[in-house]
Order: C-alpha cells, then structure tokens, then sequence
C-alpha cells in the first residue's frame, strides 16, 4: 500500500511552502529516515524523512512549486516485510527542469555522458546542484574547489555567471521571457553576444529577509554612530593561548567570542539597547540573546546564543562553529532563528571596511564588526602603526539616545582594547 509523502509543519503560523531539491527521484530506494526532500519557509529549510524503507514511486510536486502544510507532494512504497534496508551511499541531488510548455521534469544533476553528479571532478553538493539546475546546467563542466574535488555553491555560481553558459536543450526563442511562477528553474535570455539574463524564483527565506529588512526601514527611527578600535591586544591574547584553546577545547578562538563578551558588559552597561519597543510599553530585559549573522545556504541567517552572558569564551565559539557548519548545509532548527535580543554582524570577513547594518525587527541594536587593518595612529605624541577596526552600532532612536549609543560603543572598544576587563567585570 502506497504511504503518501506529505508537506510537515515547519512552524507557527507557516501555511505555504516551497519544494527545495529532491534528493531522491522516482524509482530510488530509500531507507528509514533518509532524507527524500527539502521543504523551505520563509524562516528554514527542513528535510522530510522516509517513514520507512521502501522506493519512490512518484513525485507529483516539483523543485521550486509551492505546495501547503498537509499537502501531498509524492508517494513512496515501503518494502516488503524483512527487506534489507538500502545502503546510505549519498544521493543524487534531484532538480526540477522547466519545460517550454510550463511544467516541471524531475531529474538529477549529472554529468556528460549520464555519469553520476559524484563522478569525475567530485560530488556535487546540494546547494550547488539547486544553483546548476536552476540554470539547466549539469555538473560535468564545473570544476570543483571543495574538499575532495566537491563542486561548492561558490563554483556553481561562478559557473552559471559565465556569459557563454546557456542550457543548449533550450532554443533561444524559449528563452525570451521568465519561467512559469511555478516552475523551479531560471532560464537565461539571449539576445547574442554576452548580454544574457537569468531567472531565479526567489525562495521563501530570501522573501522573508527582504520584508524585514524593508520593515526596519519603514518602522524603526535608524540611526548609526560609529568608533574605532585597536585590535593590538586581542590579537596579542589570541596568538598567545590559540594553541592551547584549541587543544584543550577542539575549536579556534576567534575574535568573536570576545565581541560577544563585550556586548554583553555592554548592554548590562546601557540597558536601552537590549530593550524593545512594544507600544504603549518599553520592555527591557535581564538576559542577552545575541544574534550571530552567518552566511547560509539560502542567505544570510541569524542563529541566537541564547543567555550569552552565561556562556565560556569556549562555548561561544564552539556553538558559533557548529551554527556555521549547519547554516551552509540549512540544518539549522527554526527554533535557533528566534527570539534574539541584539544581533552581531561581521562583515569584515567580506572585506568590508565600513557599513551601516540594519537592525532585526524588533530588536533595537546591531553592532556591525569590519576588516582589521594597519592604520598610522597618534600614541603618546608618536605616529604607531595599529591594527585598527571600525565599529558601527545601528539603533533605533525611539528608545536609544544618542547619549546611550555612543556610551555603548565606547564600551565596546574599552574592553577590546584592555580586554583584562572582561575578567574583573569593570
């Protein structure tokens, strides 16, 4: 008897979803638990399991199509009873094609010749094969950057970038205008020469971050005020006990924690910045939440240390780790993704020399971390060359003063520079 494979609840108040890849196609066998296919929102991206063990035997909604919480989306046949369950090799990651007729083929990203998306330069990953097969690209093509020759996202979408890639199944004339708003893949439009365009459905969780971010715009007084800090001593420290951490601990210390530690004395110091504004009240609170930005899969995604002035150097960077890692393979539980009181976004790590980050509704503050670089400072009446980083702190001034924004700043970058502090809570 066929078991229907239906959409989960992936959250409070979610009704609608998106099919992301299917990592199973018509005809594989699956074991119990096996991931058949990753169901996005607009908040994460969770996988549905195999009920049991048995074989696909048909998909009726596509990559890419919505489809509702309960809705069936595929069946799958469970194996006779005393089958030996299938061996866990990794799966095929399946794609949904469009066609010029609007519908949606299923299919798995494979190389020239019908060969394996694992074969010749290495696995496709999962979120590399979703880009490829947006673009109706194979794998076969792409050179892989990642460990063991794997073809990454980062190659994928360098990949489809190339002016010269266009799916040769498709005639130019069916390339002239977008997919259908159900189809799950891009199309490129060529009009000759390089000027090509792609289209890409965006997916609920990209939806979701634009909204919000239009929503701080329009509803939270922004302001930012800026500081400078003199990274000598935390990078002293580091280099002194980085070997020793990490032995002892399994992890790197970076200089995360120490930020995350100094926010924490900071919003003790300046209350207001911890605080939310809930019409006709303020609510202030006695715990920190701290929002670390990462970047993700499906784009940029903010995991929450929950009670980070409770947390060890070593377990902030432990759990920062770990989000990091399941962020870029949307593993992350959406329980993880809320209820944060201040965020920490460090775009230094792109190279970002200065921005003005934008708060996470509702929360009323984000400290934004930048590139550190030698800069030439003036020291007891010397010019000294210092590693110097610039801070922002985006707040909303419906409840922060300027007064408080600057006082917060400030603490930031006194206990970076004498992070000693940060033992004695001064």
């Amino acid at each position: 008897m066929s078991l229907e494979l239906k959409v989960p609840e992936v959250g409070e108040s979610i009704t609608e979803v998106m099919i992301g890849t299917w990592k199973k196609r018509e005809g594989d066998a699956v074991a119990t638990d096996d991931p058949i296919v990753e169901i996005e929102s607009d908040k994460a991206t969770v996988e549905l399991p195999a009920p049991v063990h048995g074989t696909v035997t048909r998909i009726l909604k596509g990559a890419g199509e919505r489809a509702v919480v309960g809705e069936v989306i595929g069946y799958m046949e469970p194996a006779a009873a005393g089958a030996a369950q299938p061996q866990q090799n990794p799966a095929q990651p399946v794609v949904g094609v469009t066609r010029k007729d609007g519908r949606t083929d299923i299919g798995s990203v494979s190389m020239a010749g019908k060969q394996p998306a694992d074969a010749g330069s290495g696995r496709v990953m999962p979120a590399a094969a979703r880009v490829l097969g947006e673009a109706g690209m194979t794998g076969g093509t792409v050179a892989g950057t990642g460990p063991g020759g794997r073809v990454t996202k980062s190659d994928a979408v360098a990949a489809v970038s190339q002016p010269s890639v266009r799916p040769s199944s498709q005639p130019a004339a069916a390339l002239a205008k977008p997919p259908a708003a159900g189809s799950s893949a891009g199309s490129l439009r060529a009009s000759g020469g390089d000027r090509e365009e792609r289209f890409v459905l965006i997916s609920p969780i990209r939806r979701k971050i634009a909204e919000r971010l239009v929503e701080a715009q329009q509803q939270a007084a922004l302001l930012t005020t800026f500081n400078e800090v003199d990274m000598s001593a935390v990078m002293a420290l580091r280099s002194k006990f980085k070997d020793v951490f990490q032995e002892r601990y399994g992890v790197k210390l970076g200089f995360m924690s120490f930020f995350v530690r100094a926010a924490v004395e900071a919003l003790r110091a300046v209350p207001q910045v911890n605080a939310e504004f809930r019409d006709p009240h303020i609510v202030y609170r006695d715990y920190c939440d701290i929002g670390i930005a990462v970047g993700g899969g499906k784009g940029l995604v903010v995991p929450v240390l929950r009670n980070a002035e409770r947390l060890s150097f070593a377990e902030i960077e432990q759990r920062i780790g770990e989000y990091a890692r399941r962020a870029a393979d949307n593993k992350l539980k959406l329980e993880e993704l809320q209820g944060g009181t201040f965020t920490i976004s460090n775009g230094g790590v792109y190279g970002s020399m200065m921005s003005t980050p934008i708060i996470n509704p509702p929360q009323s503050g984000i400290l934004g971390l930048h590139a550190i670089q030698d800069r030439p400072m003036a020291l007891n009446g010397q010019v000294v060359i210092r590693p110097m980083m610039y801070l922002a702190l985006t707040y909303d001034h419906r409840l922060v003063d300027g007064r408080e924004a600057v006082t917060f700043v400030k603490r930031i970058k006194d206990t970076i520079e004498d992070p000693t502090r940060l033992m004695l809570e001064v």
